[in-house]
């Protein structure tokens, strides 16, 4: 095999992907964008992602296509002795192994942390789950699980409405962004060390983190908060507005904002006025504030408004639908997107988000047909080459040559 001429800080980086769905493909595809090589591993069925469509591009699921560029994939069944030795034999040659199965679900295969680790012991193996692996050990792991459990559905919604989800599975990608974290961290202990170390994400613990102010404000007061629709039970005015035509979100977060907005949409009388001058009293009295800025934003569009508004630094904006965001992120300069792949086979993804001054994100290859590598994956496997890690000092990855995309 040819040496990988990937650049990017993970360049040289050995990861075997065994996990499916959102969490652990979206974190591994940061991973690679950052030069890591990133072999999936998928079942004789594949990626479940691979058939939740619509939407499709080209006859495939949009879905897996968006959390799985710059990956190679191998179909390993588990059950069959061949493809078992050679799973074991990717885990033994992995820096970072990622897997997402139920808790102990991996033991019988000797795919378990404390297996590979015997014949890996830098391995740094990350599990992410939906609850643990002690008294919700059982539990299915799905972002809509966690929605419910961690009292998201609790606040999302209005008052009078049930509890709605949020439009994302936020939790799989929260969860995906902590395993980046851990794996990261770990990888950095490595490199001064020399140990590995299994690292554990769970869905619900990354839902409580991530719901930062909600679960904070719980565990200091004891209190459970409730659905308010889109109100903000901290800050007024920080909801959005009918105007003119269409909706305008404002946000804003001090007394000066509040003190700009008033003279700009012509209301200074508000700024002076006890009951709104600060924070906490607008908050208090926001029944009374908000008729006086509705009834003053009809006069205009939510555009117009925010055309005035944002130059004068008062937070505003209208609400766009998905391709409205793509649309202003591209006017404002963020290139949210990029094409990745070649010729007809080029599937158009969102950016990285992470800009590095040296090390940028490459975008190599478009996500894989099922079995896409196998070939060149299992001929290097049984070759019997061996890989360093990733202790110290970046080690060449043997490169697995581009097959179809």
């Amino acid at each position: 095999m040819t040496q990988d001429v990937t650049s990017g800080p993970f360049a040289g980086l050995l990861i075997a992907d065994f996990g499916r769905v959102l969490a652990g493909p979206y974190c591994t595809m940061l991973l690679a964008d950052l030069g890591a090589t990133v072999i999936k591993v998928e079942s004789p069925l594949g990626d479940e992602t691979r058939g939740w469509r619509p939407p499709e591009y080209r006859g495939e699921s949009t879905y897996f296509l968006s959390i799985n560029r710059n990956k190679k994939s191998v179909m390993l069944d588990f059950r069959d002795p061949d493809d078992l030795v050679l799973a074991q034999r990717l885990a033994s040659r992995a820096d970072v192994l990622t897997e997402n199965f139920k808790p102990g679900g991996l033991r019988r295969f000797g795919l378990d942390y404390e297996s590979v680790a015997r014949e890996n012991p830098g391995v740094i193996y990350a599990s992410i789950t939906g609850f643990g692996t002690a008294g919700g050990a059982g539990l299915a792991g799905y972002d809509l699980l966690a929605q419910a459990l961690s009292g998201l559905m609790s606040v999302t919604g209005a008052p009078d409405t049930e509890g709605f989800r949020s439009g994302i599975a936020v939790f799989d990608v929260i969860a995906g962004l902590h395993t980046c974290v851990a794996i990261t961290s770990a990888l950095y202990h490595r490199q001064h060390s020399g140990e590995g170390q299994h690292v554990e994400v769970n869905l619900l613990s990354s839902a409580l983190s991530g719901m930062v102010n909600q679960t904070g404000g719980f565990l200091l007061t004891g209190q459970s908060p409730t659905r308010m629709g889109n109100d903000h039970p901290s800050i007024y005015p920080y909801a959005p507005f009918p105007t003119g035509d269409g909706e305008l979100i404002l946000a804003i977060g001090n007394d000066v904002q509040f003190a700009t907005f008033c003279d700009a949409v012509g209301l200074p009388q508000l700024a002076a006025d006890t009951r709104f001058a600060s924070n906490a009293e607008r908050s208090a009295h926001r029944d009374e504030l908000r008729p006086m800025l509705t009834a003053r934003l009809a006069s205009k569009t939510a555009q117009e408004w925010f055309d005035i508004l944002s130059p004068l630094h008062v937070p505003c904006a209208p609400i766009l639908d998905v391709g409205g965001g793509v649309e202003f992120a591209t006017r404002i300069g963020l290139e949210p997107s990029v094409l990745v792949g070649r010729g007809d086979r080029a599937v158009p993804t969102i950016r990285n988000p992470i800009t590095f001054s040296r090390t940028p994100a490459t975008y190599r290859t478009a996500p894989p047909d099922l079995d896409q590598d196998s070939a060149a994956i299992r001929r290097w496997l049984q070759d019997g080459e061996d890989h360093d890690g990733f202790a110290g000092e970046r080690v060449p990855v043997p490169a697995i040559r581009e097959e179809g995309r």
